[in-house]
């Protein structure tokens, strides 16, 4: 079989595993559905056995597909991380640079680090990922991460920039219509907002002195960007990183002093990619910036 032929089939095959479905694996690759049936049915003739069974909700992967399933991810990354060290000569910051981070630093912080260094640099292409997920950097899902733990492999660069501070915030016009609660205790009769699963973040909590469990939460979810959504509505009250709420004034502080915790902070990237003008570009920006905000 030739490489590039089966690189495309097995492109085909990850699509449908991903996507559930010749026709939304047709779309994600931007190709025909005959065309994605096509090299799927062939990649099954190479290797002698079915890799999907049809079902009512689509095509369900066999157990076949699933064992090759990592292999064609590993695959993809890798195609996609020399698609990327191909878009400009080492020494440019230029070409593409993939950064990771979590959902909230994503979207309500990165972008105008982001936009300040891409007009700086116009030649530069940013592909950002936001996801709670700690992106692989070894692997590379990612070039360059913004982590809120340590990162303990090897071979990697890491920068801490500090600590965000997080602490419980309501609405001002929240406040206005339930009161303010005079000690961190009186808290728990106002309407909460929390998690729905995320045992580690209640434990958190609960390690801090908040001792709630989940039925204490009117609102639950393990969204980020939902939950600071439901303060900034006047939902109730719920916790924020004190410099994202800083950015808003109808958002006000509780009990600062005596109740907050921690997030270390950290800009990673492989130690192979540090000496790419590109990535030291955006891992340096990334750094700077993210002290900004913190400060």
């Amino acid at each position: 079989m030739n490489p590039i032929d089966d690189w495309e089939r097995q492109r085909a095959f990850l699509a449908v595993l991903r996507e559930g479905s010749l026709s939304a694996a047709a779309r994600a690759l931007g190709l025909a559905q005959p065309t994605v049936r096509r090299r799927v049915e062939d990649l099954e003739a190479s290797v002698g056995l079915p890799l999907f069974t049809r079902s009512p909700g689509g095509l369900l992967p066999t157990e076949q597909a699933l064992a090759l399933a990592q292999h064609a991810e590993a695959m993809a990354l890798a195609a996609d991380a020399f698609v990327r060290s191909a878009s400009a000569a080492a020494h440019e910051v230029a070409g593409t640079v993939r950064v990771s981070a979590s959902d909230i630093i994503a979207i309500e912080v990165l972008p105008p680090i982001l936009a300040t260094l891409m007009d700086k640099h116009p030649r530069l292409q940013i592909v950002l990922s936001p996801t709670n997920r700690a992106e692989d950097i070894l692997r590379r899902e990612a070039d360059v991460a913004v982590r809120m733990v340590e990162p303990r492999q090897e071979a990697l660069v890491a920068k801490r920039i500090g600590r965000i501070p997080l602490c419980l915030h309501a609405h001002r016009d929240y406040l206005a219509r339930h009161g303010t609660p005079a000690t961190l205790d009186r808290v728990r009769s106002h309407r909460l907002i929390g998690v729905e699963r995320d045992l580690a973040m209640l434990r958190v909590l609960q390690a801090q002195g908040f001792d709630l469990d989940l039925a204490d939460f009117a609102f639950r979810t393990d969204d980020q960007l939902a939950h600071i959504a439901a303060i900034r509505a006047g939902l109730g009250i719920g916790l924020c990183q004190v410099p994202l709420a800083r950015r808003d004034p109808a958002l006000v502080p509780l009990f600062a002093e005596s109740f907050t915790f921690p997030l270390d902070t950290w800009v990673v990237c492989h130690e192979d990619l540090r000496t790419l003008a590109r990535v030291r570009a955006v891992f340096d920006a990334l750094v700077e910036g993210l002290g900004v905000y913190l400060r």
